[in-house]
């Protein structure tokens, strides 16, 4: 990739001159897809990013948004960030994927946060194919590595497969951090002319070079060889060190403003940290400290090697800058200065770049892209009976148990995981604001693939309906949208789509959507991914407790939410499992009349005292979500009034939940007006499935519910 004549063409009207050599590679990668958003910029206005909880909205490092303390008197704030390392993870799973979590983390640190909990959703090919099972057990293996390493609990996230991604699978990060001193609060502006540059961390190699850039080309056949030296190299003890290097320089009130070495390295970092403070900049390239000898300005400045922070301080702090990067065995180097010129670097005595900062980091031109609008859906519902049906959405790797993946992940650390992955959110005490924190994250390939707009809607409302299930009520979200390459109408037609359902969702349910990330150009000779809009949603509760999706056995089954039942309407399979396992096409599913109280009122009923188990019916539908609630020791005998019991179980509505209760009247008094309740049966001590409807019945017990769901445990151990 090299700068594109129309971006020489402004670039030399800008200077009045011919760029140098490194002006021109810093141009290419600070204006690629990847870092100016250049094709997807023009449709983000379409998200609310505001609130009275929202201290930080986008454009920084990571957003920060204030916990509503329990004493109502918030004195803690969390930070929220989402990345993609997409092409990364292709080309060298491990490498790619645990560099994704070393990245959301050091943005949570240039915040002044320590990070507490980390989200992967994760997307591949076909499960059958060699080829997605070696990128899905190296990515899991690059996630846990790196984030257990650096003490930073993944506690929840998602796994989909479809045979879209086969050639360019999707790693979605997301990090909550928390700072629990608004006095600690940093942000990536740069304040004072005088100030000094300083680089903290590991040594600048040449791995990484060119990753700007490189994540805004589509995948070529031979990315996996051709494209290695783009990729970082991670390591993880050295990130350990310089997160508790970083909460000294914090306690010690060192840090003026931060920014992480990430896309397009010192470059990115430096040139971005003062062009948001309308400054400028003097660095000396020869003064980074470096681990190969002979590097040039351009590898020195656009490198992207890991582990390492950029911050600006006070002239006199230096030493004592110095002193805490010895203390934790991290390079240090004085590197430069704040000014109120132009963004300078020299090397060797010669100036390589004398650019204003703020055309460099917001000039680049927007692009005006055709689009297509999304086809209808045909309606195109193969027959399949209820046994054959249950079978192929609970054998799916996509509703299948996820263990596989959670256990290898080190959800304890902190002491703070209040409800373990494997429900419908995770669950953290932050007990220096005495809330609860629930945490969501996840996109479903196969209702944006369907239906872009509505499925984006759907994904947003299942989010939060994972939040209120636990009891939580939705606080603030990040989204990593992805798409394939934008210059093709139908790709970028489908990924508009997707912002703004998304978008339009979270205005309804009233959640800022704070910050977030683009990945575009997911695209490769086996086709474009489906616009894949992952949202990390977080929501607080009063307390650390929460009902578990395991029936305990003792109450009423309830589902909230439509049903539809015998003479109703039918139910629609679009986006379901069913389809995407049987093959065939239906309309989307029709969403909720007012998703807003829903959730409001879930959350409430979940808390309630007479609710004994929570689980909410998203993917696979009704049979999943019942199976999933029965264990060895708890059963669910369940009637339904339906002359289509395989619509029924199988449709995918999101915004239901089932609700194991012993207080029947009172969930239902409190959704008067909300949303329907319907009575299921009840819950047992037969560790059994039992479901009639119409003329049909299904019989599953523990173990072959069990046997079902654990494919991917089967297949790779």
């Amino acid at each position: 990739m090299t700068l594109a004549d129309s971006d020489r063409t402004l670039v030399v009207e800008e200077l009045g001159r011919e760029p140098t050599a490194v002006e021109a590679a810093l141009f290419e990668n600070l204006w690629s897809e990847h870092c100016a958003y250049r094709s997807s910029w023009p449709l983000l206005s379409a998200f609310d990013s505001e609130g009275e909880q929202v201290v930080v909205g986008p454009g920084d490092d990571a957003a920060v948004v204030s916990l509503p303390a329990a004493d109502g008197d918030s004195e803690a704030y969390i930070t929220m960030g989402i990345e993609s390392h997409n092409h990364p993870s292709y080309v060298d799973p491990f490498d790619g994927a645990a560099t994704g979590v070393g990245g959301i983390v050091r943005d949570t640190l240039s915040m002044g946060a320590y990070p507490i909990a980390l989200a992967d959703s994760l997307y591949f090919g076909e499960f059958d194919s060699d080829h997605s099972r070696y990128l899905f057990e190296g990515v899991v293996e690059g996630i846990s590595h790196y984030a257990n390493c650096i003490g930073v609990p993944t506690v929840t996230g998602s796994v989909a497969f479809h045979d879209d991604y086969e050639g360019n699978p999707l790693v979605n990060v997301a990090c909550v951090g928390l700072v629990d001193d608004p006095d600690r609060l940093v942000t990536a502006t740069a304040q004072q002319p005088g100030n000094t540059l300083v680089l903290v961390g590991n040594a600048t190699g040449r791995d990484g070079l060119g990753g700007a850039s490189f994540a805004s080309e589509d995948l070529s056949a031979d990315a996996e060889t051709e494209d290695r030296p783009a990729v970082q190299v991670g390591d993880p003890y050295t990130e350990k060190l310089l997160i508790e290097a970083n909460e000294q320089l914090l306690d010690e009130g060192l840090i003026a403003s931060a920014r992480d070495l990430g896309a397009a390295g010192l470059g990115g970092a430096s040139s971005e940290m003062v062009a948001k403070g309308g400054l400028g900049a003097s660095i000396e390239l020869d003064a980074v400290h470096q681990r190969e000898p002979g590097m040039n300005a351009l590898e020195i400045l656009l490198s992207e090697s890991q582990e390492r922070m950029c911050y600006e301080v006070r002239p006199g702090d230096v030493d004592r800058i110095r002193a805490v990067a010895d203390r934790y065995d991290l390079g240090c180097s004085v590197i430069g200065e704040v000014t109120d010129g132009n963004y300078v670097c020299t090397f060797e005595g010669e100036t390589v770049v004398d650019v204003d900062a703020e055309f460099l980091g917001d000039g680049a031109p927007m692009n005006d892209l055709p689009m297509d609008d999304p086809p209808e859906a045909d309606v195109d519902r193969p027959a399949v009976d209820v046994d054959a049906a249950a079978e192929a959405v609970l054998s799916s790797p996509n509703t299948a148990s996820k263990r596989w993946v959670y256990r290898q992940y080190d959800h304890e650390v902190q002491v703070r995981t209040a409800l373990r992955p494997g429900d419908d959110a995770g669950l953290l005490a932050v007990r220096e604001a005495g809330v609860g924190l629930a945490f969501a994250a996840g996109a479903d390939p196969n209702w944006t693939d369907a239906a872009p707009y509505d499925g984006a809607r759907a994904v947003a409302l299942e989010n939060a309906t994972n939040l209120a299930a636990k009891g939580a009520t939705p606080l603030a979200g990040v989204d990593c949208l992805n798409g394939g390459n934008p210059e093709k109408p139908e790709v970028y037609g489908g990924f508009a789509a997707v912002v703004d359902g998304l978008a339009d969702m979270c205005a309804t349910l009233d959640v800022p959507v704070v910050g977030g990330n683009v990945s575009l150009y997911n695209d490769s000779p086996a086709g474009p991914i489906p616009p894949t809009p992952t949202l990390a949603l977080v929501g607080t509760k009063e307390g650390y407790d929460a009902p578990t999706l395991t029936l305990e056995g003792e109450g009423e089954l309830l589902v909230v939410g439509d049903l539809p039942l015998a003479g109703e309407a039918e139910p629609r399979l679009g986006g379901s499992e069913l389809l995407a396992q049987t093959g065939g096409s239906d309309r989307f599913p029709t969403l909720p009349a007012d998703p807003a109280a829903l959730i409001e009122t879930l959350a409430a009923v979940a808390d309630h005292e007479a609710t004994l188990a929570t689980h909410d019916v998203s993917h696979g539908g009704l049979a999943v979500t019942l199976a999933e609630m029965v264990d060895e020791d708890a059963g669910a005998t369940v009637s339904l009034d339906t002359d289509d019991p395989v619509a029924a179980l199988c449709n995918e509505q999101p915004g239901r939940v089932v609700v194991e209760t012993t207080d029947p009247a009172a969930v239902r008094g409190a959704f008067d007006g909300v949303a329907p309740v319907t009575a299921l049966g009840s819950a047992d001590n037969s560790g059994a499935l039992s479901v009639e409807g119409g003329d049909a019945s299904l019989r599953l017990d523990a173990e072959t519910i069990a046997t079902h769901r654990d494919v991917i445990d089967e297949a790779l151990e």
